[in-house]
């Protein structure tokens, strides 16, 4: 691996930048790849863009940033895509530093910026050398997710369509997903939980199987198709409680059972009503699987516990032998299911080895 320290002024740095808006970024008049396949879209706020351009102009030195030379001559960004992107966009006037554009600077304060000069360290090596100094280097810096670490390793064709439809701000997997996943597309998280769906959670290696097909219509054909089928059979829109529930998997289980989406509302309205049921992201996963444990059912506390202990004289109600309290475990004289509440009155103690058969039956 060789590495070369150059000064680079950012009148040089802007020259020629562009943003075609589908993820081509380039400045350095034509020479810098500002966003390559393996990099993340652009994510720093405002106050972390204003804190950029202050440091320029006060004059202190920004972290040193590295690009890497390819074979043909030109450069690709490492590390320094948000600095740059941030130069970038105030020197061409997108935003303004304390209600000042840059084209609305003094003379002398506008040299003072195109001349300022930032530390490059050039990097020539091997893909792989190049792409683990990639890894080490972010770690610094804001922490990289664990898709975009892979988007790194696995960067190719596939990759780079598939930020099309899911890493991009309003994105087409946005547009259509938005009320039934969590997360960012910028942070990558709408790709890596569609690639988790489609893969049954072997992310890796289904990244690298596809690492250099063509595109990824068939991961995003795959995601639409779960979306259509959520908006089909689960009718009305409950974002804070949708997007924390595995639509891939349920999809993957139920896609071709004949579901009714009138009574699927009006269980899953008697559900969000019931006090025993502690986790509502689990009611539509319990009303395709009917297991309980994605409710988990409110547990009977401590003192009705000790309030029935006491009531049954610490015997077992069914083998009737006596036990600490702590060998015998809280159990619904009427199942839940069948409309039993959690309190004491629906409470009895059975030992351990009771509640394990009747739980088993």
């Amino acid at each position: 691996m060789k590495i070369e320290l150059r000064e680079v002024r950012i009148r040089e740095l802007v020259a020629g930048y562009v943003d075609d808006g589908e993820g081509g970024v380039r400045g350095y008049s034509g020479q810098l790849d500002i966003r390559p396949p393996y990099q993340r879209e652009f994510i720093y706020k405002d106050r972390q863009r204003n804190a950029v351009i202050d440091t320029i102009m006060k004059g202190f030195p920004l972290n040193v940033m590295y690009w890497s030379v390819r074979d043909d001559g030109t450069y690709e960004i490492i590390d320094g895509q948000q600095r740059t992107i941030s130069i970038a966009q105030y020197a061409e006037g997108d935003f303004s530093l304390d209600e000042q554009y840059f084209d609305n600077l003094p003379e002398d304060k506008k040299t003072k910026f195109r001349d300022y000069k930032l530390m490059v360290y050039l990097c020539s090596g091997t893909e792989s050398e190049k792409l683990e100094w990639f890894r080490i280097i972010n770690i610094a810096g804001v922490k990289l997710t664990d898709q975009e670490l892979r988007n790194a390793v696995y960067a190719g064709t596939w990759v780079s369509d598939a930020k099309r439809y899911f890493s991009r701000t309003g994105c087409p997997a946005y547009e259509i997903g938005h009320d039934y996943l969590k997360g960012s597309p910028i942070r990558q998280e709408y790709l890596e939980t569609a690639i988790k769906w489609i893969s049954e959670g072997n992310i890796d290696d289904y990244m690298g199987r596809h690492q250099h097909k063509e595109n990824a219509k068939d991961l995003w054909e795959y995601y639409q198709s779960v979306i259509e089928w959520v908006e089909r059979n689960f009718t009305e829109k409950r974002p804070k409680i949708m997007k924390v529930v595995d639509w891939g998997i349920l999809y993957d289980s139920y896609k071709d059972e004949t579901l009714d989406p009138a009574k699927i509302e009006e269980e899953t309205k008697k559900l969000i009503l019931d006090y025993d049921v502690t986790k509502q992201s689990g009611i539509y996963p319990y009303i395709l699987t009917r297991e309980e444990k994605h409710l988990n059912i409110r547990k009977f506390s401590d003192s009705m516990k000790q309030k029935v202990y006491e009531r049954q004289n610490g015997k077992c109600v069914r083998c009737g032998e006596s036990f600490d309290i702590g060998n015998m475990d809280a159990d619904h004289i009427k199942p839940w299911v069948e409309g039993g509440k959690t309190n004491e009155e629906n409470c009895q103690l059975l030992c351990k080895e009771d509640n394990r058969r009747k739980s088993s039956k």
